[in-house]
Order: C-alpha cells, then structure tokens, then sequence
C-alpha cells in the first residue's frame, strides 16, 4: 500500500498562517506543536464550524448569521452554506 505522505511546500504567507495557527494550538508560550498537530486542529475547526453553522441557521435570524461569515464559509439568505477556500 502506497503511503500518504506529503512534503508541503510553504510559502511565506502560508508560513505565517501556519505560526499564528501554532500560537492557538499551544498549550503555553513555551510549547512548539508539531505541524500535524496544528493541521488536525484547524481540520477539526473547519468541519465543526460547518456544523454549527447549519445548526444556527435553523434558530438565527439572516442578518445575525452573516455576522459570522468568514473567507472560508460563509451563510446566505438562510439556505445556503458557501465554501469559498476554493
């Protein structure tokens, strides 16, 4: 069986991203979180974020829901869930 392993490539903004991601995930200003590690939670972030927003747009109203749209998803007129990242 082939192994899944990948080799990123970052660029500097990915690099940032990936620092400021590090800094959340710590556990305290001295704790250096593996990469995986980092990745797994921003995963895990995403996918729950989704799910709450499809369980809030059954109890919020359009305009209180969009306050909580981001680049990567986003809620519109109530029936939609938009993933941007792509």
């Amino acid at each position: 069986m082939a192994s899944k392993r990948t080799t990123i490539r970052l660029s500097d903004e990915r690099q940032l991203l990936l620092d400021r991601a590090s800094e959340i995930v710590a556990s305290g200003p001295d704790d250096d979180p593996p990469t995986s590690d980092v990745i797994d939670a921003a995963l895990t972030h995403l996918i729950e974020s989704r799910k709450n927003m499809q369980s809030a747009r059954k109890n919020l109203d359009p305009v209180t829901i969009q306050q909580f749209n981001t680049p990567v998803l986003a809620l519109q007129y109530r029936a939609v869930i938009d993933e941007r990242w792509r």
